[in-house]
């Protein structure tokens, strides 16, 4: 079949951008919707002549286009280097040669336009006779063949029955044979026998076909002695006769074969005596024979999220060399060994003309959600899951406290909530989940993590403060989830309480109150009194019944990870969030990356209820790891499921971690040179006791990198500090940072034996303090020039001593001595340099305070004029800041 012709195509041909052939398309008055659309014949014409009538051509005067058509000269030149011996020396001639020629066209007349398109239109379907014709001359080949490899099959499929046959007659004559001497063995008398009579023929068992049952044929030596018929009177076949594995048509092939290699050659020898030649040059035609592909193999490359460029390379059959030359082309630089994300891959299969199919690598992902859509059972009432927020020491904890009966916020250090807290509590008006957010401004995370999970969001805002920078941001946080809001204005018994004040700075964020006409209820509430308390559980309770909150309340249990942390005696310990379901001891659960079998689970007041259900906060025991904040958690049928599924996950967060970090775009690096000269790198280990602190903590230390410094955290976790943190900080010459948590004996001393810097903090205040004060020296001091004083020249005296003498008046300042000075025309600085003298009358002083005059002299400058200004300064040292 002739091959079609795509925009594309024909844009690489005529050397044109394809948008470019596409606008040329649209303006001859074709529409075409992509690159990958065929062109015919006709709209190349139509294209062609669209572009002469836009060039102009039918306008140009007929002797000119008959000039520009009759003649044509073409110059080249040649250059080369011949080197001739003279000698001992050689010497090298520069040849040059030129050539010209010119051909001239014939008198034939120009054809006009008409003409021009009905000869390509003839020559067009001349074209399309010849690939008719070519098409048509295949297909005859192609069924030819065909016929010959099906009267082959025939041809063999008749040889096994003859064979089959043959070997049946050959048994059953050989039975009737065995069963004629015994019958004639029993018999007592027989006849004599005549010696003269002629013997009956042989059984057709000894036929050369005989087949591998047949029984055996008899001694070689009868058949050496045997030469009655020469070799080269032998059929073709007869040499491959007893080869039982060889079809008719392979013995017909192979005898043709040796037939073509033995042609001329007497006796089935060539003349040097030898033996045949059996070289694989012979005809070879047959159902199996090699044939060169006529078109290139295209290969469908199933990709994944992730795949290394040796194994995309293998799956294209392609050289590694070759995949990474595409990918320099295309601008990504990777070695062989490393790995490139889906797209790239696909874009790198398409330029080397193969097609790209998305592998499904979900194969336990997808048996997990089979598995938890199975358990869709009947939704009933839930708790509601509220979330306090608010700005830091507006009360939060405290208002916690009171509802729970409990004393939280006397224990925590400093005096602010550094965790994320999920308590469920049974009020008068049921029961209600309370999720306890920080109110930092490290902990954003945090809190966009508590506004996702919950149902209602509770903004505590202090009387007393009005809105702060992290009201606001809770406000946005709210927001974004798209939950409602409920406004608890605390302190309100403090005496400088003004309830009115922060309802009208709420206005501005858009939060409007429903005594100003709004949806957004406000509750003046004290959470030191009690005040107002109820109120608040009455407007959570209203809004939960709006809300009609239901979830599924038996079957497996799925949820969501509030906070994870490392217990020495426990071992890995997560908070979470049952959302449907029921959640009981001995369970398997497969949590982000992590899984394992629930070996106990624990309230906030450490009791070990039997079940968690929806709505419900509990600690798990029994996981392989601490997972991440923020994970979902999902109980699956048995363990190896669940193992599957982390095993997966873990593969993919590790393949693009290794993506991140390989094939660089040449852009980047290009953008990325000569900025990182000069810079600090100040290193860190944090640990810390919580997956929700390490992350902010490495959030808000990072933040604080700029031009001069750059903050690098090399390693993070949850837990104690080990020895591999310690040896980890040692050969990186990091700070280790540990929050809340302490080292191990052994990692004590690595750190003491190395002199690694070693800090315990338990406020997150303290880190970032401390953390700007390291950074702080290592980015040194800054040299800065600060003018003291400014003497104006009033007169210039000449001295024999001291060459030109300033009679000048300090009005500014003081002018000392032993400091630099300069020289200052029309506020221009002329000279730079030091005093040689400084008097007050005849007595050299040290200094000379404003709105005295004085005599100085300039060390190696006379050319002071009057009216010139010096300028007194001092270079002083100043410590740089973050």
């Amino acid at each position: 079949m002739s091959q079609q012709t795509t925009i594309r195509k024909l844009a690489e041909l005529v050397n044109t951008p394809v948008e470019k052939l596409l606008e040329q398309l649209a303006g001859a008055g074709m529409k075409f919707s992509g690159p990958d659309q065929v062109v015919t014949s006709t709209e190349k014409v139509k294209l062609l002549g669209f572009l002469r009538r836009s060039h102009g051509k039918p306008e140009q005067a007929p002797e000119e286009t008959d000039q520009s058509a009759k003649k044509i000269t073409l110059n080249r030149r040649k250059q080369q280097e011949v080197t001739v011996n003279s000698g001992r020396s050689k010497t090298t001639v520069n040849v040059e040669v030129r050539q010209k020629r010119t051909y001239v066209k014939d008198g034939a007349r120009a054809m006009t336009p008409d003409e021009e398109r009905a000869d390509i239109l003839r020559k067009l379907e001349e074209s399309r006779a010849r690939n008719l014709a070519e098409q048509q001359a295949l297909a005859e080949k192609d069924r030819l063949r065909d016929e010959a490899i099906v009267r082959a099959r025939e041809e063999e499929v008749a040889a096994k029955e003859r064979a089959e046959a043959e070997k049946k007659a050959a048994e059953e004559a050989a039975v009737a044979a065995k069963a004629a001497e015994a019958l004639a063995a029993t018999k007592p008398k027989r006849a004599p026998i005549d010696e003269t009579a002629p013997r009956p023929p042989r059984a057709p068992a000894a036929a050369p076909a005989a087949p591998r049952g047949a029984p055996p044929a008899p001694p070689r030596s009868d058949d050496r002695n045997n030469r009655s018929a020469p070799r080269n009177e032998r059929g073709p076949g007869d040499r491959f006769a007893g080869q039982m594995h060889l079809s008719a048509a392979d013995r017909a092939r192979r005898g043709n074969s040796n037939n073509s290699n033995n042609r001329g050659r007497p006796g089935g020898r060539n003349q040097s005596g030898g033996r045949r030649d059996m070289s694989r040059g012979g005809n070879n035609a047959g159902p199996h024979a090699f044939e060169r592909p006529t078109a290139p193999v295209v290969r469908e490359v199933a990709i994944g999220e992730t795949i290394t460029v040796a194994d995309l390379a293998q799956k294209l059959a392609l050289k590694g060399g070759e995949v990474v030359k595409a990918l320099f082309k295309m601008g990504v630089m990777a070695t062989i060994t490393q790995s490139i994300d889906h797209d790239t891959a696909a874009l790198v299969t398409e330029e080397l003309g193969h097609k790209a199919i998305r592998a499904n690598d979900n194969d336990a992902e997808d048996a997990l959600l089979a598995s938890t859509g199975e358990n869709q059972g009947e939704a009933v009432q839930r708790p509601p899951v509220v979330t306090i927020m608010g700005h830091v020491d507006h009360g939060k904890t405290s208002l916690l406290d009171y509802i729970r009966r409990t004393k939280v916020a006397h224990g925590e250090a400093g005096g602010i909530t550094q965790h994320i807290g999920a308590y469920h509590v049974d009020t008068p008006k049921g029961v209600i989940s309370f999720l306890d957010t920080p109110g930092h401004a490290a902990f954003t995370s945090m809190r966009a993590r508590g506004a996702k999970l919950t149902d209602i969001v509770v903004l505590v805002v202090a009387a007393d403060d009005g809105v702060m920078p992290q009201t606001k941001e809770a406000i946005q946080h709210a927001r974004s989830a798209g939950v409602p809001l409920i406004v608890a204005i605390n302190k309100i018994d403090k005496s400088g309480a003004d309830p009115m004040r922060v309802k009208n700075e709420l206005l501005s964020e858009q939060v409007v109150a429903e005594d100003f006409g709004g949806d957004i209820q406000m509750v003046e509430i004290s959470a030191k009194t009690g005040l107002g308390i109820d109120d608040l559980l009455d407007a959570v309770s209203v809004q939960a019944e709006l809300l009609e909150l239901k979830a599924v309340d038996e079957g497996r249990a799925a949820g969501v990870v509030i906070e994870s942390s490392l217990d020495k005696g426990r071992g890995p310990v997560a908070t979470v969030l049952v959302q449907q379901g029921r959640l009981k001891k001995g369970d398997y659960l497969v949590c982000g990356i992590q899984y394992g079998r629930v070996r106990a689970l624990f309230d906030e007041t450490g009791k070990q209820p039997e079940f968690a259900g929806p709505s419900i906060p509990v600690q798990v025991l029994g996981l392989s790891g601490v997972p991440e904040a923020g994970d979902d958690f999902v109980v699956v049928e048995d363990e190896r499921l669940a193992k599957d599924v982390a095993q997966q996950r873990e593969t993919k967060r590790r393949e693009s971690r290794l993506v991140a970090t390989a094939g660089s775009r040449m852009e980047d690096i290009m953008a990325t040179l000569g900025k990182g000269e000069g810079q600090q790198v100040l290193n860190l280990v944090i640990k810390a006791d919580v997956q929700g602190s390490v992350q902010a903590l490495s959030q808000a230390l990072v933040a604080l990198s700029n031009e001069d410094i750059r903050i690098n955290v090399i390693h993070s976790g949850v837990g104690g500090i080990t020895e591999s943190d310690a040896n980890s900080a040692a050969a990186s010459k990091a700070t280790v940072i540990g929050f809340n948590v302490r080292a191990d004996a052994s990692a004590r001393r690595i750190i003491e034996s190395n002199g690694v810097d070693l800090r315990y903090f338990s406020i997150i205040y303290d880190v970032i303090d401390q953390v700007k004060q390291v950074a702080s020296g290592l980015l040194g001091v800054e040299i800065r020039e600060e003018i003291i004083g400014i003497a104006e020249v009033r007169d210039v005296f000449r001295s024999s001593k001291l060459g030109a003498v300033a009679g000048s008046m300090v009005i500014e300042g003081v002018v000392k001595r032993n400091k630099p000075i300069r020289v200052l025309r029309d506020s221009v600085v002329i000279f730079e340099g030091e005093l040689e003298s400084l008097r007050r009358f005849k007595e050299n002083v040290e200094e000379v305070r404003n709105g005295t005059e004085c005599g100085i002299a300039v060390k190696a400058y006379n050319d002071v004029k009057p009216g010139d200004q010096i300028e007194c300064f001092e270079r002083i040292e100043v410590p740089r800041t973050l």
